[in-house]
């Protein structure tokens, strides 16, 4: 936003402040107080960090990020309720079914999602991003597990390529 970027510079104003001691004079600038501000908030955000960062498990941790093809763009606008909880189910299925092989990690994950529905240059691209833990639960829930690769939590072609089966699948039985 304009706002933030103007934010602590002559465009918003300030106040000229003076030292009762020396006399000095100091400019300082007005923030913008978008809450979206690093500027504003940095302070506020460290301090909700603090005790986000305790709850983390202490393992690696994997961003890992589904995104709707541009061809499907057009009826996600038409129908975002429909496509943004289709695109949250089948991904998230389609992670939860490559982690519980045994050949990536055999187990059960946690997982974040946060939805994303435009890009910073605010062109519509609706995607997920989902936080998981390097590792996860055995099946029978008595062992944690981590994943077989340091590289990869699970393959990038085989997820692509399940979550494309499910996503079809979905918006068929849909009617989309």
């Amino acid at each position: 936003s304009t706002a933030i970027e103007q934010c602590r510079t002559e465009a918003l104003g300030g106040h000229l402040y003076q030292c009762h001691d020396c006399g000095e004079l100091e400019y300082s600038y007005h923030s913008c107080k978008n809450r979206h501000c690093p500027k504003c908030h940095n302070a506020a955000t460290t301090r909700w960090l603090a005790p986000q960062r305790a709850l983390l498990l202490p393992v690696p941790y994997w961003l890992v990020t589904f995104t709707l093809p541009e061809e499907l763009r057009p009826i996600a606008r038409t129908h975002q309720r429909c496509l943004y909880n289709l695109l949250f189910q089948t991904s998230a299925a389609a992670l939860q079914t490559l982690t519980l092989d045994p050949r990536y990690l055999g187990g059960h994950i946690g997982m974040v999602g946060v939805l994303h529905t435009w890009t910073r240059d605010l062109a519509y691209h609706p995607h997920v991003h989902y936080l998981v833990p390097g590792g996860g639960w055995s099946p029978d829930g008595t062992q944690w597990l981590s994943p077989r690769s340091a590289a990869y939590l699970v393959p990038v072609r085989a997820l692509s390529r399940l979550l494309r089966g499910k996503f079809h699948t979905a918006l068929t039985t849909a009617g989309l």
